[in-house]
C-alpha cells in the first residue's frame, strides 16, 4: 500500500502520571516469588524494564486518548472542524459499548460530520488506523484525520498480581501471566492530512499475517496469558518475512533507513528483532526501560519521543515496525 499525498501533520504522546518500578511490582509478589524460588530482580533482569507509567484508577482510556488528541491537533495547527474522521485504536476500553472513539470525539468537541469508530488489532491497531485514514485522504474523501490511543494497564496488572498472590499458583501459571507485568500506560495521537499542505510524508507500507499463531497470546480486561517463548520465536520469523516483502515493495535496506521506530515489548524482543533485521542499534530509540510495553500506543510514542529528542530532521527516512498478537506484522515508512 503506497500513498502519494498523505502526511503526518502532528504527533503527540502523553505520559501517565505515576512511575511504577519493576521492583515495586515484585515487592507485591514477594510471597509467591519466595515460594516458587523466583529470584528478586528477575522482572527487570529478563525484560530490561526498569519502570512503567500508570494512570490513576479514575483515568479512563478515553481520557488519555483525548489528552493526546488535543496535543496532536495543537501540534498540527489546524482547526478541529477540518477533521473528517477520528479512529481510536486502544486495547483498553472504557466500556464494551459505546465505542471509545465516540467518547474521545465528544471530549474533544469534534463536529457532527467527523466520522468516528474503533479499530482493534492488538498492538498493530494504530498502524492500521493510519492506513485507513491515509486511504481516505488519498482518495479525497477527507482533508484531515485523527488517530488516537489511550492505554491504562493498571486494572489488568493489579488483577494479575492479585491472582498470582494465591497459594495455588504454580510455575506454569506464573510464567503464563509474566508478560502482563511488562505492560505500561500512555496516551498517543496523530493527525494525518494531505501532503500538499505540508507535514511529513507517510509513504505507506506492507502487512503480513501468520494467524496460525493466533493462540499464543490471549487477553481479557483482567487477564492475559502468553506463551512468551513461542510468541518471540514466531514473531521474529514473521518480522523477517515481512522485511523481505518490504525490501521488494518499498526498496528497503537497513543501511538506507535512518531511524527505526519499533513497537517495544522488552529488551530481549527489541534486541533480537534488531539483530534479525540487521538494524544499527544507534538508529533505534529504546523506550521500554521507562515505559514498558504500551501496546498500540508504542509506535506513535516512540515517534513523538524521537522528534522531541531531535533525532528526526528534514529528509530522515523513518521505518515504522510493529508485531501484534494474532500474529500480524506491519512495516511502513515516513519521510520526515
Amino acid at each position: 500500500m503506497r500513498f502519494e499525498n498523505v502526511a503526518i501533520h502532528g504527533v503527540a504522546h502523553v505520559d501517565a502520571t505515576e512511575r511504577v518500578s519493576s521492583a515495586e511490582l515484585e515487592a507485591r509478589l514477594e510471597p509467591t516469588l519466595k515460594r516458587l524460588r523466583v529470584p528478586r530482580g528477575l522482572l527487570e533482569g529478563l525484560t530490561g524494564i526498569k519502570a512503567r507509567r500508570m494512570w490513576g484508577p479514575q483515568v479512563l482510556p478515553s481520557d488519555a486518548a483525548a489528552l493526546a488528541g488535543a496535543r496532536a491537533i495543537a501540534n498540527a495547527g489546524i482547526d478541529r472542524e477540518r477533521l473528517g474522521i477520528l479512529i481510536s485504536t486502544s486495547v483498553c476500553r472504557d466500556y464494551i459499548e459505546p465505542s471509545t472513539a465516540c467518547l474521545v470525539h465528544g471530549k474533544l468537541g469534534l463536529g457532527p460530520g467527523c466520522l468516528n469508530f474503533d479499530v482493534g488489532n492488538a498492538c498493530l491497531g494504530f498502524l492500521n488506523g493510519m492506513d485507513i485514514v491515509g486511504n481516505m485522504i488519498e482518495r479525497g474523501h477527507i482533508e484531515f484525520g485523527l488517530v488516537v490511543d489511550g492505554e491504562n494497564s493498571r486494572f489488568v496488572v493489579d488483577r494479575t498480581i492479585e491472582r498470582l498472590s494465591g497459594d495455588d499458583v504454580d510455575q506454569g501459571a506464573f510464567w503464563a501471566n509474566f508478560a502482563t507485568l511488562t505492560l505500561g500506560s500512555a496516551g498517543a495521537a496523530m493527525v494525518l492530512g494531505r501532503a500538499d499542505q505540508g507535514g511529513h510524508r507517510y509513504l505507506g507500507g506492507v502487512t503480513v499475517a501468520a494467524t496460525e499463531h493466533r493462540d499464543l497470546c490471549r487477553g481479557q480486561v483482567d487477564h492475559m496469558e502468553t506463551n512468551s517463548a513461542d510468541l518471540l520465536t514466531c514473531g521474529l520469523d514473521l518480522a523477517e518475512r515481512t522485511w523481505t516483502v518490504a525490501h521488494a515493495e518499498l526498496g528497503w535496506r537497513p543501511e538506507d533507513l535512518d531511524e527505526f521506530v519499533v513497537h517495544q515489548v522488552s529488551k530481549t524482543h527489541t534486541d533480537k528483532l534488531r539483530a534479525r533485521l540487521g538494524i544499527d542499534e544507534h538508529k533505534l530509540l529504546a523506550t521500554y526501560p521507562e515505559y514498558g510495553n504500551v501496546g498500540p500506543a508504542g509506535i506513535p510514542l516512540v515517534l513523538a519521543r524521537a522528534a522531541e529528542l531531535g533525532r528526526l530532521r528534514a529528509g530522515t527516512r523513518v521505518a515504522l515496525l510493529g508485531i501484534g498478537s494474532g500474529l500480524n506484522c506491519s512495516m511502513a515508512e515516513v519521510l520526515w
